[in-house]
């Protein structure tokens, strides 16, 4: 079940109060480079991104923010280190939030200037800590880093926002280790009911990243923790985008276009079934306007199979040169296995697309 949030508006996208959990990624282009910029940011639409942060890290970049904004259809979120001055200059220039870190930027003038500046703008400001950011005292007190000190630290953060007058925040913490983060935001999400935005820092490459956010922000999703999400690999962003929307698909917080089953393999197994999993996967992908929740089958055994899928809606299983098309455990027909994957794609165009398109 959802922890209950605030709803907080993020241009136009609405985070919190039970709302869908929205994906977010982050440009990794010039900052000072508009095109680029525009071109990346298209792409990340097109993937499914629903926010995108770019970081501005001098004068420059908070320029070409402003002229990235009169393009861009997606909302933007200026991430800001150190300097309160570019984070007023990113509101100024647009930004449809600010992400910053108050024990970072100075003095609690610098915070309150900035706080004043996102105010008048209307604009929400994120609030974000991680294990390197970790103030001294916290450090000291915990001895290290632990998921106790990045809850406290958020809180801490959050309340000298709040203290000014502000409440329209959203909060993140992230660690890279994975049970680190996980206790972090279990502990910060009963002491706020601000919208988080979670996710597992620094995640790696495609293969150990898609590991460690998987069961990181998997296990937060379950928990009901989380309403933003942004998956850190050492990748495109675009892949961040299409790793984030299978996760919430495979926790069952996002409907995906279908769900594909395929058997494990065994010692009856008389077919490439690997490759004729990934070949169905590969070309379903590319079928627009599929019935959404459509059950397809994959199986490696053309005696068994029907039976062992009868819940699939279409499914296909071969063996020894031949292979089967079925439907609900009834076999439609009998195939050679050199036209099975053909003659399957071509049955799912004609009877698993949204008549109603």
């Amino acid at each position: 079940m959802r922890r209950t949030t605030k709803k907080v508006d993020i241009g136009g996208v609405v985070i919190g109060g039970g709302e869908p959990i929205a994906i977010q990624s982050m440009t990794n282009v010039s900052s000072q480079d508009k095109n680029a910029l525009l071109g990346q940011i298209s792409e990340l639409e097109d993937a499914g991104c629903q926010i995108v942060r770019i970081a501005i890290p001098d004068i420059e970049s908070a320029k070409t923010l402003a002229e990235v904004k009169k393009e861009a259809k997606l909302p933007i979120v200026a991430d800001i280190h150190f300097d309160h001055r570019l984070a007023i200059e990113a509101i100024l220039a647009g930004a449809d939030k600010i992400r910053i870190n108050p024990g970072n930027i100075g003095d609690i003038e610098n915070v309150r200037a900035v706080v004043k500046e996102a105010k008048a703008a209307g604009i929400p400001i994120r609030v974000g800590v991680n294990s390197g950011s970790l103030e001294k005292d916290i450090l000291e007190k915990y001895s290290g880093v632990t998921a106790e000190g990045l809850a406290e630290s958020a809180i801490n953060n959050l309340k000298i926002i709040e203290d000014m007058d502000y409440d329209n925040l959203v909060v993140s913490l992230k660690s890279s280790d994975v049970v680190m983060n996980y206790e972090a935001h279990r502990i910060l999400a009963e002491k706020t009911n601000h919208p988080i935005h979670i996710g597992v820092t620094e995640a790696g490459t495609i293969r150990r990243g898609k590991l460690k956010s998987a069961v990181g922000i998997g296990a937060l999703l379950l928990e009901g923790i989380g309403d933003t999400m942004r998956v850190s690999l050492t990748s495109s962003p675009v892949n961040e985008v299409l790793f984030a929307k299978e996760l919430l698909e495979t926790v069952g917080m996002r409907q995906s276009a279908y769900d594909l089953v395929s058997c494990p393999t065994c010692g009856r197994t008389k077919i490439d079934l690997e490759s004729l999993a990934e070949n169905v996967d590969e070309e379903l992908s590319k079928i627009d306007g599929l019935k959404k929740g459509l059950k397809i089958a994959v199986m490696g055994c053309a005696v068994n199979g029907p039976g062992e899928a009868k819940g699939a809606d279409y499914g296909i299983a071969g063996g020894d040169g031949k292979g089967i098309i079925f439907s609900k455990g009834e076999i439609i027909k009998s195939v050679s296995e050199d036209v099975l994957l053909e003659e399957f794609i071509e049955l799912i165009k004609k009877e698993g697309i949204e008549t109603n398109r």
